[in-house]
């Protein structure tokens, strides 16, 4: 009898996509409104096979969630800043600690693990460089067990997307 894969089991499992799987996600990651008789028209399926499709993607996680791309200056969040910590002491629990911390720090928009002289990129979104100054000085660097922090201003965005090509 097989053994039943759990649901955070099947997040890690790698899905075979098909060439029209693939189809589907670049339509959907050009517009995720898109809908699925649009999307039918397109790659030349009928509407219950995409949906199947974009269903079976949902749920094994390949789509993770759909998103509104907002344009930060418009809504006067127009300072990004990237963001390297390191931490003073790198035990597992310190590691989680500042995770947690980092979750409930709305400034932050993005945090990656990363290897080399710094254990984490963070992108940081602020109205401007005062609000910045705060969220450094009263947020960021009183998290406990922060090490060396160190701030690079963007000055423009050159390329920015979050479609994947197949």
């Amino acid at each position: 009898m097989p053994k039943a894969i759990k649901k955070e089991e099947v997040a890690t499992l790698e899905i075979p996509l098909d060439s029209k799987d693939l189809e589907i996600l670049k339509l959907l990651q050009e517009n995720a409104r898109i809908t699925i008789k649009e999307i039918s028209g397109k790659i030349h399926l009928s509407t219950t096979p995409v949906h199947e499709r974009i269903k079976r993607m949902e749920e094994s996680g390949v789509i993770k969630q759909y998103a509104t791309l907002v344009n930060h200056e418009k809504v006067k969040k127009g300072l990004m800043v990237i963001c390297y910590v390191s931490l003073k002491q790198h035990s597992k629990n310190a590691g989680v600690k500042f995770i947690k911390t980092i979750h409930e720090l709305n400034e932050v928009v993005e945090c990656f693990s990363i290897s080399g002289e710094f254990d984490f990129m963070l992108k940081v979104i602020c109205k401007d460089m005062n609000e910045y100054y705060d969220f450094h000085v009263n947020k960021l660097s009183q998290i406990e067990n922060m090490g060396h922090l160190q701030s690079i201003f963007v000055m423009g965005v050159i390329k920015q997307t979050h479609q994947l090509v197949y």
